[in-house]
This record gives C-alpha cells, structure tokens and sequence, in this order.
C-alpha cells in the first residue's frame, strides 16, 4: 500500500479535528444539532469535518463511504475492491457533552478488510495511526504534520501494543450505549476472573485501548456501523488484536450489502485451531 495514502489520511484526520475544534473551543458557537432518520444527533462540526476530510481524499483514486456522504446502493458498491471508510466525528453525544471523548475516524479497506486506518482525538491531540504491514502507532502533541515523512512520524511515535500484561482483567465499554447484553458479559467475566476493572469510554477511543493494551476487551453487544469501526479496526490488527463477530470466529467485514455490523468483540488475536 503506498506510503503517501497514509499520509494523506493523517493529513485529513489533522484537518479534520482542527475544524472540529474551532467550533468545540467557541464559547459562543452554535453546534447546530439536527436528527437523522435514526435520531441520531449531527452538528455543524461533523459537517465541517466531512468536507475537510473528502476534499483531500477525493484527490485519491479510491472512493470515499462516509457516513456524513452519500451512501450509493450495493449494486454500485460491490464492484469497490478497495475504498475508503470515515467517520468525520466518531461520539457526536461526546461532543455535545463537551467532554472530549469524540475521534475522528478514516480506514482504507481492500477486499472487505480494513488494511490502514487513522484515528485523532482533537482535543487531547493523540494520533493513531497503523497500516498492516507497518504495524501500529500512537503520537501525541500533534496538531499538525508539517513535512515530517511517515518513517520520521513512527520514529516519535510508540509502537502498539504499549502494554500487555494488567494487575487485573480490564474490560473497556460505551459511555453512552452499555445494553443489557453488555452487562450480562461484564457480569460473567467478573465471575471468571479475580479482579475485573471497567472503563467507560465513548468513540472508537474504546478498540485503541484494547490495541495500546491498556484494556484486555471491549465488547459491543448494541449497534454500531461499519464506519464506527473501520479505522479501529485496521489499527487493532496492525497491533495483533482482532474484531471478532459476537459468538464467532469471524472478523467484522466492510463495505457490506447492509453497513450495520453485527455484536463484536475485540481482543486479542486467537490463535488458529489445528
């Protein structure tokens, strides 16, 4: 995969939270909250973010599936071997709350795997990026990329996963949408394991802990789309953990006829069964 689209991501993802940030930091800013079709809250922040974020993709031969875009049928989408998945502002409910937990979110997905993806949290100003063959890195203190190549961002950067071993059994859950089923799974591991600790966190901020090893699982057992994910996802096993469909062994795929994904977990990798 070459270099430069990596870059280019970082580059709209940078953009992207500077927009997000210049309405989040206004005291006077009006967020300007409308509801989609499924009630879901969307601000003049996920707006600006989108615009930013295509202008650079569009630049690249790949096509963009962002969720604040048009979402063309399948019959015109199976035919994209290779595309781009965004999430402009990952925790819109965050944002509104004004307490930071919001990302934003781009993969590059080939043959329905997520192959690179970047995540940036604007207000804390961390930088996850990964691709499979590189692996995957988080950088902090980073606004901008000025002319720094992608061997000398790496070079700053810590490599993923940071930590692997926890005095306890961390598990890693929404703030904003912890189901029933959540918390039946968060039970059943209390009674496996000694000593549990939970972490509430919005965004897909969740899957880079599981990826940074400062959490063992996340799982999701309440809706989510293919955009939620994506990013996360490519830097999860850049960093040798996995999304796995709930109850199987199966990863979660992109660029689906239905952009929903099923109930996941993410962990580490499982080893194959011989």
């Amino acid at each position: 995969m070459e270099r430069q689209y990596i870059l280019n991501a970082i580059d709209a993802a940078l953009c992207a939270g500077g927009q997000i940030l210049s309405i989040y930091d206004d005291p006077a800013s009006d967020f300007e909250i409308e509801r989609k079709a499924d009630n879901s809250p969307l601000t003049i922040a996920d707006r600006k973010a989108h615009e930013a974020i295509v202008k650079i993709l569009y630049d690249m031969p790949y096509p963009v599936l962002s969720e604040e875009g048009k979402h063309l049928p399948y019959a015109e989408r199976r035919t994209w071997d290779t595309l781009w998945i965004v999430d402009p502002l990952d925790g819109t409910k965050e944002f509104i709350k004004r307490n930071g937990e919001f990302t934003v979110n781009i993969a590059l997905v080939y043959n329905s795997v997520p192959v690179m993806g970047v995540i940036y949290l604007p207000v804390k100003q961390e930088l996850y990026f990964a691709e499979e063959k590189l692996g995957a890195y988080k950088l902090s203190g980073i606004a901008a990329r000025g002319e720094a190549s992608l061997d000398e961002l790496a070079a700053v950067a810590v490599r993923l996963p940071e930590q692997s071993e926890h005095d306890k059994f961390v598990i890693v859950a929404s703030r904003s949408h912890l189901s029933r089923e959540t918390e039946e799974y968060i039970e059943e591991m209390r009674r496996r394991h000694s000593d549990v600790e939970l972490i509430s966190s919005g965004s897909s901020i969740k899957i880079c802990l599981v990826a940074e090893g400062k959490a063992d699982v996340y799982p999701r057992f309440a809706p989510t789309m293919e955009w939620d994910t994506a990013a996360g996802h490519a830097i999860a096993r850049a960093a040798g953990m996995e999304i796995y469909q709930a109850g199987k062994d199966e990863p979660l795929r992109y660029n689906k006829e239905d952009l929903p994904n099923p109930w996941f977990i993410v962990e580490p990798g499982r080893k194959e069964i011989k």
